[in-house]
């Protein structure tokens, strides 16, 4: 009874064994799915082994570095803020000093 009033108290954020399952299975998934792509644009594209075999472990890295990305995303909370690279010199400025 006490465990179950401590686990029902946690608030979701700061519950990591959610957020460990929720990337373990993210993680699988996605290796699973990309290598299964990367056989198959191999068997598609390639008729050399190591070809194919290079597309299958390429599909696996793309999975696992997604699922990495997203895994950060779940313990992090929010995805960086990239700010876009602006120009401190306005555009009109720019094209009267060409002329």
């Amino acid at each position: 009874m006490a465990e179950e009033k401590k686990l029902a108290s946690i608030p979701p954020r700061y519950d990591l064994d959610a957020k460990w399952d929720a990337c373990l299975d993210l993680t699988i998934r996605r290796f699973f799915y990309s290598s299964l792509a990367g056989a198959f644009s191999g068997l598609l594209l390639f008729r050399s082994p190591t070809t194919r075999w290079a597309s299958v472990a390429f599909g696996a890295g793309v999975g696992i570095g997604r699922a990495y990305t997203e895994c950060s995303y779940i313990f992090d909370g929010s995805p960086p803020k990239l700010s876009p690279k602006v120009s401190t010199v306005p555009s009109g400025y720019a094209q009267e000093e060409k002329k």
